[in-house]
């Protein structure tokens, strides 16, 4: 059976893919991806060796030699035929993601969607900034153009929370751009990483293009990939500590470096906002995919007498969620993606707990009927937190809300610019136009969102983020081709 001719309960040993080639690796040091619905293994992944991670560098470095010098349209079909790909399998890769992930099948078949669009975007970017620019007569007999040139092999790490997502926020982007890829993916979800490289293969790509390593948490490899003098850059969507770590290295190096890391993002709720909708946002927001999504929030602030109305709403809607089983059509909150990340989620709960804060709904107990070894956390709200409060200044990474009083959308400003070390979304919901446009012009964050619980712009917007939520010199998709593309300025006199 193929891959993608159905879900299957386990896929044995997983391969690298270098060179065009699906390879068995000769590593013995292996991890066991698990399906987090029931927390049971999937999958046996190989950590790759040294000599297995210089071979796929390699394969990339050839690649880029020739594909470089692709014709622009024939470059052109190959990801125009990538999309096709994904739009032919969008249903069997929706639901490998949400095995793999854990995630409601509703949020994979949305997060197939954006990949798609991440696909359309970056023809957009062959077309639109590729074609370079020119000047005739800008002097006395003398001519001037402006020529992008690829920069060559790039390695792109993606994270557990969104592996395909991120996939498609850069590796279509070098592609078009004539650039080449050793794709790194996070333990997490080496499945749902294989599923998008086997669209790249069926897609016809050139050997050595993209290629597919594993490393599970030996980290050290990606360093070593990078210090390769073959490389050009990095794509990175992760953590901030790690792409932090990953930023200085490539300053060091020279090299460039796309860095997205951690947010802490709020959702502000104005005294005049419509609460049957406001709760909705928050629902999504909050805790859609296990709130493990990069532009979800943590922090509800609530500005004036409607407190307590909207706590009660938004408390029964959160009781209401059908937390359950991934690949079900009736679920709306999966599991969290491994045990390791439920643990994290529930130290930070028992940290609020220690800080003050009251807990109004507790999803720790929450247990799913023929699930039972699944990693699941329901819905969790704390109220009386402080902005001051640790809970209230880092990332949960999970479904937990912290309610927050606040006197003015002054203080909620405020409080998002400084009480945080993160800069990547805010939203805020309100019925005003001139609340909306003061909180558009005085948030310093990179996604803002009006009357929405997740800010996620269309894929030919980049997805900004200012403060510690990212480092490098571009972000990730649309506005990626400054990472993967060289100007270069031709000046000509034919006398």
């Amino acid at each position: 059976m193929g891959f993608f001719e159905g879900l299957k309960d386990h896929y044995g040993r997983l391969k690298f893919f270098i060179n065009g080639q699906w390879l068995e690796s000769e590593s013995e040091d292996v991890f066991l991806d698990t399906d987090p619905g029931k927390g049971e293994p999937i999958a046996e992944v190989p950590i790759a060796t040294e000599a297995e991670v210089d071979y796929a560098v390699q394969s990339a470095y050839e690649a880029f030699k020739v594909w470089r010098d692709v014709p622009f349209r024939d470059r052109a079909d190959y990801i125009s035929r990538l999309r096709a790909k994904f739009e032919e399998h969008r249903e069997i890769l929706a639901k490998v993601l949400s095995l793999d992930h854990g995630r409601a099948i509703r949020d994979s078949r949305g997060t197939i969607e954006r990949c798609m669009e991440n696909i359309e975007s970056a023809l957009g970017a062959m077309y639109s900034v590729y074609k370079g620019e020119y000047v005739q007569q800008l002097a006395q007999g003398i001519d001037c153009y402006l020529l992008w040139e690829p920069v060559g092999v790039f390695l792109i790490i993606t994270p557990g929370n969104i592996p395909m997502h991120a996939w498609s926020s850069f590796v279509p982007y070098a592609l078009a751009c004539g650039c080449t890829v050793v794709v790194s993916p996070s333990w997490q979800c080496p499945l749902a990483s294989e599923a998008v490289t086997r669209i790249c293969e069926e897609a016809g790509l050139p050997k050595g293009v993209v290629n597919l390593v594993h490393i599970g948490k030996k980290f050290e490899l990606n360093h070593r990939i990078i210090r390769d003098p073959r490389i050009a850059g990095v794509g990175f969507i992760g953590s901030s500590r790690v792409g932090k770590a990953i930023y200085e290295l490539c300053g060091q190096l020279g090299k460039r470096a796309s860095v997205n890391g951690n947010g802490k993002n709020h959702i502000v709720v104005a005294p005049d906002a419509d609460l049957d909708r406001a709760v909705e946002y928050l629902l999504r927001g909050c805790f859609g995919m296990s709130g493990q999504r990069c532009l979800g929030s943590d922090n509800v602030v609530v500005i004036g007498d409607i407190y307590e109305e909207l706590k009660e709403r938004f408390v029964e809607a959160a009781k209401r969620m059908r937390v359950g089983y991934g690949l079900f059509e009736e679920t709306e909150m999966g599991p969290m993606t491994t045990q390791e990340n439920r643990e994290r989620v529930l130290r930070f709960i028992e940290t609020g707990i220690k800080e003050g804060a009251k807990l109004i709904l507790d999803g720790r107990g929450i247990r799913v009927e023929g699930y039972e070894k699944g990693y699941y956390l329901g819905p969790t709200i704390f109220e009386d937190v402080s902005p001051d409060m640790e809970i209230a200044k880092e990332e949960s990474f999970g479904p937990v809300a912290n309610l927050i009083r606040a006197n003015s959308l002054d203080e909620a400003i405020e409080w998002i610019n400084t009480k945080t070390n993160y800069g990547h979304s805010a939203c805020l919901i309100t019925q005003s136009g001139k609340l909306a446009r003061k909180f558009i012009k005085e948030c310093e964050v990179g996604n803002v969102g009006i009357n929405l619980g997740i800010p996620q712009p269309y894929a030919f917007f980049p997805l900004g983020s200012k403060r510690e939520s990212a480092f490098g010199i571009a972000k990730s998709r649309f506005d990626s081709v400054k990472l993967f593309l060289d100007p270069k300025t031709v000046t000509v006199r034919w006398v």
